[in-house]
């Protein structure tokens, strides 16, 4: 982390307060013990990997050469694959954003991002097969010690992004690809 950067980061805090000012149920949860990353959410809430949602920066090489850094809203359970992401926008190279990158674009935590408050510069995308019911979701805070949980349709009422398909082309050869030619 750049030095002094924690004193711009988002938290459970700033999360909270925009919540209560748009009227939306929520609860900040505190964490047994500090979490390191989003992926760790299913055992310290004890949920569902499908239940805790992760946000991925990504790094992408356009045609034209242009970095752009966007961030993914997924389940834990079905992290976006780079290669789904890149074929979504016709990129040349999708990758992993490093730390410093996250913790600029997002001003949170890298691995602990959440995908509220995020910049609207930051383009950002919704995986489709996040679960879409009434039932609660958790995601980072930005924070090791707290997690945010609220109903799944409540978040998608606030959530910024567009909602995509990243499940991406079977590869020939894969026996989906086989059933369907014959």
């Amino acid at each position: 982390m750049e030095c002094g950067k924690e004193d711009y980061m988002k938290d459970a805090l700033a999360i909270h307060r925009w919540l209560l000012a748009h009227q939306v149920h929520h609860e900040i949860v505190r964490l047994p013990r500090p979490m390191t990353c989003a992926e760790e959410l299913p055992e310290a809430v004890s949920a569902a990997p499908e239940r805790c949602l992760t946000v991925t920066v990504l790094d992408v090489t356009t045609r034209v050469g242009s970095e752009v850094v966007i961030g993914v809203t997924s389940p834990v359970s079905s992290p976006p694959r780079p290669g789904a992401v890149g074929a979504l926008l016709g990129a040349r190279h999708v990758r992993p954003a490093p730390a410093r990158v996250v913790n600029a674009a997002t001003d949170y935590a890298d691995g602990l991002v959440c995908p509220l408050l995020l910049p609207e510069s930051l383009p950002m995308f919704v995986d489709d097969r996040l679960v879409l019911d009434d039932e609660l979701v958790f995601t980072a805070t930005g924070e090791r010690h707290t997690a945010l949980s609220l109903r799944a349709l409540d978040l998608l009422t606030v959530l910024p992004g567009k909602m995509v398909d990243l499940r991406g082309p079977r590869p020939r050869g894969s026996r989906v690809a086989v059933a369907r030619r014959h």
